[in-house]
């Protein structure tokens, strides 16, 4: 009951770490938003398969998650916070480690993550709109199906 409970605050914060492994053992973070989660979960099994260790961030919520980086940044310059940021408890500081953000909106959405722990980021989403396909062919297309985004952070970490 207790990991339920905790689970719906982070989720209700803005997000929730899938993978249980401690995050300073990833060798890349995968962050997805609602509907790329399949795919970015595919993706951390296959990386694992490979030998990387990727951790799982689902965002519920981005700019929950953008005002909780702010919030940092401005306790930073000595104004007074609420105290818990789940910008934090998904990205801590004591581990840094590349991103791979992906969505099925624009990818500039996202790209405000690098700036948690200065990681490096490359930020996957549709730049481009107006094609017809199915969804499968449209992932492919826009470069966040399950193949680019391990292709992705396989040029972060090597």
């Amino acid at each position: 009951m207790l990991l339920l409970i905790s689970l719906r605050l982070y989720a209700v914060a803005g997000g929730y770490r899938l993978t249980d492994h401690n995050p300073a053992e990833d060798s890349v973070t995968l962050v997805g938003v609602g509907a790329m989660m399949p795919e970015v979960i595919a993706s951390a099994q296959r990386l694992k398969v490979l030998g990387i260790t990727a951790g799982v961030v689902c965002l519920t919520s981005p700019d929950l998650v953008f005002e909780s980086l702010q919030r940092r940044n401005s306790l930073n310059q000595g104004t007074i916070g609420s105290g818990f940021d789940i910008i934090d408890a998904l990205f801590p500081r004591h581990a840094p480690t590349p991103l791979v953000t992906v969505q099925d909106g624009h990818p500039h959405t996202l790209s405000f993550l690098a700036g948690a722990r200065g990681d490096r980021t490359i930020s996957l989403g549709v730049k481009d709109f107006g094609q017809s396909s199915d969804l499968q062919d449209a992932y492919r297309i826009h470069g966040i199906d399950e193949e680019s985004i391990v292709n992705v952070a396989l040029n972060l970490v090597r």
